[in-house]
């Protein structure tokens, strides 16, 4: 290579640099799986998004401050800033509550998914914390609903999910498998289930909502 070759070369790396620096985080995550549902199901997967913003006392309830304190602490690393860090956790433990999920459950997806990065984006599309893709936009909601806006994004997520486990009569492992797209494989359900227990699992009784009424098997295959 001669010196003009290798000065072209130089000047482009800062440039390369910036521009990677601007384009969307990428998230190593698959995609769920667009498929025909009947109307009756767009009907109530429609109303379970319906925005109901995060009551003003939410966090003060004595078992829900509990959790949001001791899940603070386990995630300053991740979000330093307190503020976003309370509305964060506030907004998952309503948004999986509202859709009968274990809060525990939905950080685990969030930590495998993206990583707790708000504006994260997989090599299939799929955006933001829990990695929802812009179809679930037009099939259930609207095509105005920003996924990296954070109750957004968990709204659908937590409704998706819970859509799944109802399709795979509570069979947790099954329903992550849908909603990561990779229905049959072990490593994305195996990956969030341990991430979750060693995570995000608190002692309490009563910390997190139940899963709902169907059983829910949580072996690893």
């Amino acid at each position: 290579m001669g010196p003009k070759k290798c000065r072209v070369g130089l000047l482009l790396v800062p440039l390369l640099g910036a521009l990677a620096a601007l384009a969307p985080l990428s998230a190593l995550a698959g995609a769920q799986v667009e498929e025909r549902l009947a109307p009756s199901v767009v009907t109530v997967l429609s109303q379970a998004i319906s925005d109901r913003p995060v009551p003003a006392d939410y966090a003060n309830a004595p078992q829900r401050r509990a959790w949001l304190d001791e899940m603070s602490r386990r995630l300053a690393a991740k979000i330093p800033d307190a503020g976003a860090r309370e509305d964060f956790l506030a907004t998952v433990h309503y948004e999986a509550t509202r859709a009968g999920l274990d809060p525990q459950l939905v950080l685990g997806v969030i930590q495998f998914e993206s990583a707790f990065r708000k504006y994260a984006v997989s090599s299939a599309g799929a955006r933001g914390y829990m990695q929802v893709m812009p179809f679930w936009t037009k099939l259930i909601g609207s095509a105005e609903h920003n996924l990296f806006h954070l109750r957004t994004n968990l709204r659908y997520g937590c409704v998706i999910l819970r859509h799944y486990l109802d399709v795979e009569n509570g069979d947790l492992y099954r329903a992550l498998g849908r909603y990561n797209g990779s229905l049959g494989r072990p490593e994305y359900p195996n990956g969030v289930i341990a991430v979750m227990n060693r995570n995000w699992q608190v002692a309490p009784p009563g910390a997190g909502a139940k899963l709902g009424a169907a059983p829910v098997k949580t072996s690893l295959r």
